[in-house]
């Protein structure tokens, strides 16, 4: 028996359809939707096909327009940049375009479902089924991560009848790896950053500074190689004291050239300077013809460089280099720049955790000086005034007592150097260094007052300064320490209340100079409390009119009195020994 030929008739109405089918003489399948003649032509199993168009009937038809559309521009829908296909209600492909097949080198896709034609590709998305959306009437946008590791973004538009229900889908599929590959290359790096400025409390409290730098170090080593594979690397920060920009990390880089000085300079300085200089991020293609380049990596050919740059200040400069011509991208300065974005906070940190040891460290120095300076002081005024009562007495005694002096002020001595050595001076932050007195840094100070907050406020305030504080509560206690005080020692400035219990203001003045040609004292009064007239007999006997404090005073104006005081006695001095 023969087997019954399967024959296919699409005509443009039922009429010219049922005309076909008469002349066929044969049990066929009969359409007239475009669409679903498409349907059937890819699913089916048919031996002969009759196609009977009239086109100008067929423009009234939108299907009808759609799939003529397909058909006339099918070999510009090839060339399109973008996979186009048709499907079915089940997923089933109808219809793609050249570009597809040749993504998914799959050329009998057609018939396929949309899926398995594509080597069923990952969702990366919230839904699992965005076919099955679309086919819900909702128009979808997606992304899909192929086996041949590339990624698409996937827009599905359902194609409703007139009947209102959706029996096709339109796909197109646009190759997206290069801006998804860098989206998650931004992303990781932005982790990365993250990772760089996150310490925990037990790496903070475990770790001295030089510990953090270097776990720092091994950090943008590790994230530089393994996100942005830069293998070549060096960094410099910005002294500013000397205006060097200072090697922090080099890896790759010749020893010798990793230690060249260089500064921030538009010129004679390469690539290095000229970007700290301006701010600019700079990509030498070719070092050979770039007369910017300095040697860094033997047989070095490109480079890539940005600043390191937080708050809108320069620190410094991220440098990476390649044996190849060319060997960066615009993409490759774009994620230097973004990640060096996260090197200069990650460098901020560190240097506000090392601010935060150097004031915990001052602030601890500080609490030990309020516990023993005035203690200490007492000890140093009772000793005086021992060693006045056994002078011509027992000398051996006075020796003991002149070495209980010394050892006194050795350990007020060694407080201040445990406190340099625990917050050296360059830790210290500049805006507090710009606070303090270059002058009274060292100057040894006395300051006699029966009150007690008067005295621990000097040693609080003048020690800030780094001045050597003595303080005494009696005038003659002040005047036995200056008698005793060694000869290699002097004060630069002593300070006493006018109304002393033992002596006046002036009293003390004039003790003094039975010590010294010129004394450097400064007397303290209240404003209009002055019952001995010491001001002006003081005044009188030569005191200088710069030399009084009134009481409150405030800080500045101690300050200014000390200095002009200190200025008085040294240039005095320089006199006498001239």
């Amino acid at each position: 028996m023969t087997p019954e030929t399967k024959t296919l008739i699409y005509a443009t109405d039922r009429v010219r359809a049922e005309a076909n089918q008469s002349a066929t003489g044969e049990t066929v399948d009969v359409v007239t939707d475009p669409l679903k003649f498409l349907d059937r032509l890819t699913t089916g199993d048919y031996q002969r096909v009759i196609v009977d168009l009239q086109l100008p009937q067929a423009a009234a038809s939108p299907n009808l327009s759609l799939l003529v559309n397909l058909a006339t521009t099918h070999s510009i829908l090839d060339r399109a940049p973008d996979g186009i296909a048709l499907l079915n209600k089940k997923s089933q492909i109808l219809w793609a375009n050249q570009r597809m097949a040749q993504w998914f080198d799959n050329p009998q896709m057609i018939g396929q479902s949309f899926y398995d034609a594509l080597g069923k590709p990952e969702n990366e998305g919230p839904e699992d089924h965005p076919l099955i959306t679309a086919i819900n009437k909702q128009s979808i946008t997606y992304t899909l991560l192929a086996k041949n590791d590339r990624h698409y973004r996937l827009q599905v538009a359902p194609i409703l009848e007139n009947t209102g229900q959706v029996e096709y889908l339109i796909v197109c599929l646009a190759d997206v790896t290069e801006s998804t590959r860098q989206h998650k290359k931004m992303m990781a790096l932005h982790e990365a950053e993250l990772a760089l400025n996150t310490l925990t409390t037990q790496e903070i409290f475990d770790m001295d500074v030089e510990s953090r730098i270097e776990l720092l170090k091994q950090n943008i080593l590790k994230y530089t190689k393994d996100l942005l594979n830069f293998d070549v690397i060096e960094i410099r920060l910005l002294d500013s004291k000397t205006g060097r920009l200072v090697p922090l990390l080099s890896e790759g880089i010749d020893s010798e050239v990793s230690k060249r000085d260089l500064y921030p300079r538009a010129e004679g300085n390469g690539v290095t300077g000229y970007v700290v200089a301006t701010g600019n991020t700079y990509k030498c293609e070719d070092t050979r013809n770039d007369p910017l380049y300095l040697d860094g990596l033997v047989g070095a050919r490109s480079s890539l460089t940005v600043p390191l740059i937080f708050n809108e200040q320069i620190i410094g400069s991220f440098n990476v280099e390649s044996p190849e011509v060319n060997a960066f991208t615009d993409s490759d300065l774009e994620f230097l720049a973004s990640f060096a974005r996260g090197v200069a906070a990650s460098l901020n940190t560190l240097e506000l955790l090392d601010a935060q040891r150097t004031n915990t460290a001052h602030q601890s120095i500080e609490q030990i000086h309020a516990a023993v300076a005035i203690p200490i002081d007492q000890i140093l005024s009772d000793t005086a005034l021992v060693i006045e009562n056994y002078i011509g007495h027992d000398m051996e005694v006075t020796k003991r007592l002149q070495r209980v002096l010394k050892h006194a002020r050795d350990i007020k001595s060694s407080i201040q150097k445990v406190g340099e050595k625990l917050a050296p001076d360059e830790n210290i932050p500049r805006a507090v260094k710009s606070r303090q007195s270059a002058l009274l840094k060292g100057a040894r100070v006395l300051v006699i007052d029966t009150d007690d907050q008067v005295r621990t406020a000097a040693h609080q305030l003048l020690e800030r300064q780094g001045c050597i504080v003595e303080t005494a509560h009696l005038g003659l206690e002040a005047i036995s320490m200056i008698k005793n005080l060694d000869p290699d020692l002097s004060y630069d400035a002593i300070i006493a209340d006018i109304r002393l219990p033992d002596i006046s203001g002036y009293e003390m003045l004039m003790k003094l100079r039975e010590l010294l040609e010129k004394p450097p004292l400064i007397l303290m009064t209240g404003f209009g409390y002055d019952p001995k007239h010491s001001i002006v007999n003081a005044r009188k006997a030569g005191l200088r009119a710069d030399a009084i404090l009134y009481k409150p005073f405030r800080l500045d104006q101690l300050i200014e009195t000390i200095e002009q005081t200190i200025k008085a006695h040294r240039a005095n001095t320089a006199d006498t020994l001239g």
